[in-house]
């Protein structure tokens, strides 16, 4: 065993340099659900920055230093308050805003959404199940996303008024009836913050044969 590990000791380096890299340095993400339709789609692979808010201790959550502020608009992986399972959204709401949604339509400081260029399609909600949804720009705090709503879906359209608490973010899903965001899991506290995500590395299509999706292949975000 010892000389098994003396031998090979140059690749096992190169190994948990590899490993530390990925969980304090940058790390790609597989995105398997479509709740940041139609941002991300289920299938995409994500670079993700690690380094863009906090330097951690590798796998784990302490942080050692603050590197940067999240802002508005980021598209942000990070581990579920209530659960602590991976999740990826778009970061809606800073500490100290306040955050309503009256039947889906985004309000933040006293300022409405605007919804522009509608579009009608229908999407995937699961293997073997399409609905009808509008898709638009949504437009607020000098901040633009394509967001969609779709029919025949229970969600949680009205909430708030909320003040995001100091520490903590508001994450929303870009496919709004289809997220399990801070409507259902609360704020974010900034600890839980993991990464910001950058763009798409590579697609393939895992509800149609696992086609390669090459229109996405280096798409930023």
């Amino acid at each position: 065993m010892w000389h098994w590990l003396r031998s090979n000791r140059s690749f096992l380096l190169l190994l948990i340099g590899f490993g530390l890299f990925r969980t304090a340095v940058a790390d790609w993400n597989p995105i398997p659900s479509g709740s940041m339709r139609p941002s991300l789609l289920e299938g995409d692979v994500v670079l993700v920055n690690r380094l863009a808010y906090d330097l951690k201790l590798p796998l784990t959550d302490v942080v050692l230093a603050h590197l940067g502020e999240p802002r508005r608009g980021d598209v942000v992986t990070f581990s579920s308050p209530q659960d602590g399972t991976r999740l990826i959204k778009r970061l809606v709401a800073l500490p100290g805003d306040v955050v309503e949604m009256r039947d889906e339509v985004l309000w933040i400081n006293g300022e409405q959404a605007r919804y522009e260029q509608a579009e009608a399609l229908t999407e995937p909600v699961q293997p073997g199940v399409q609905r009808p949804a509008t898709r638009l720009t949504e437009s607020i705090q000098g901040h633009q996303r394509r967001v969609q709503w779709l029919q025949g879906v229970s969600a949680r359209s009205s909430f708030g008024p909320v003040t995001v608490p100091e520490g903590q973010y508001l994450m929303l899903g870009d496919n709004r009836d289809n997220s399990a965001d801070s409507r259902y899991i609360g704020f974010v506290p900034r600890a839980l913050l993991i990464a910001q995500a950058r763009g798409v590395l590579v697609s393939a299509d895992i509800l149609g044969h696992w086609m390669p999706r090459f229109e996405r292949f280096g798409q930023r975000l």
